[in-house]
């Protein structure tokens, strides 16, 4: 049949990678370092990679095409299992970390081995590098950005920071990545309730801040956004 069908520029194609990680059909993947699509029944033609990429190698058109098969799609998601990134690593393996907690009440939880304090993180991976856009945790998620240091330095980070947020972590001054871009990518794709950036009262933190307003910026959208800063003695500045 005839239908709308993304059709990718290789000649543009830079391979990035962000097209496969914005398909949530697994319609896309890399073939030789260019973004390829590799199975049109996967490809719903909706074109949640186009906003993604940054070259504009990825557009619309109609031809021949096989039909949308979410049958398929559903099939082959449930078989591959968790979200993983392009380079197979076990720490880029993503997946949700459920409640596990011993008691049923907080006064159960306080009398048993939940006495202990307890991780609010409720993701893997953490890291901005490795988190794909399209993972299912970022869907409707409140969104805390977080600089390396502020767990160490804050020891409430989990209880206030943490607690009903999908945490990304990263540092500007170390990493050697553009945060602004992969952050885009997870606005522009995911239903983001609210985002909260964490950040130390040195000056190398401000790159965090600089990164998550431009990908604010970038998306189009209008979310929630607030800025917490610590300071090395762990005392909240502002926020």
């Amino acid at each position: 049949m005839i239908r709308k069908i993304i059709r990718i520029d290789e000649d543009k194609c830079d391979g990035c990678g962000l097209c496969v990680s914005a398909c949530h059909e697994g319609a896309i993947g890399l073939v030789d370092g260019k973004a390829k699509l590799l199975r049109d029944d996967y490809c719903d033609g909706l074109g949640n990679c186009l906003p993604v990429c940054p070259t504009g190698a990825i557009t619309f058109e109609e031809r021949e095409a096989a039909d949308y098969d979410e049958a398929a799609v559903k099939a082959s998601q449930e078989k591959s299992g968790p979200d993983t990134l392009a380079c197979g690593c076990p720490s880029a393996h993503t997946r949700s970390l459920g409640d596990d907690s011993c008691g049923e009440t907080e006064e159960d939880a306080e009398e048993t081995c939940c006495a202990q304090v307890k991780t609010q993180l409720k993701q893997w991976p953490v890291q901005i590098e490795l988190v794909p856009p399209n993972a299912t945790y970022l869907r409707k998620a409140n969104l805390l950005i977080a600089a390396d240091c502020c767990a160490y330095a804050y020891g409430n980070f989990h209880a206030e920071m943490m607690k009903d947020r999908i945490t990304l972590i990263g540092c500007p001054k170390l990493d050697d990545i553009d945060y602004a871009e992969k952050l885009t990518a997870i606005l522009k794709v995911n239903d983001i309730q609210s985002v909260t950036v964490a950040r130390m009262e040195v000056p190398c933190c401000g790159g965090l801040v600089h990164a998550v307003e431009t990908a604010l910026r970038n998306s189009g959208k209008r979310i929630p956004y607030q800025a917490v800063v610590f300071s090395v003695e762990g005392a909240i500045l502002e926020g």
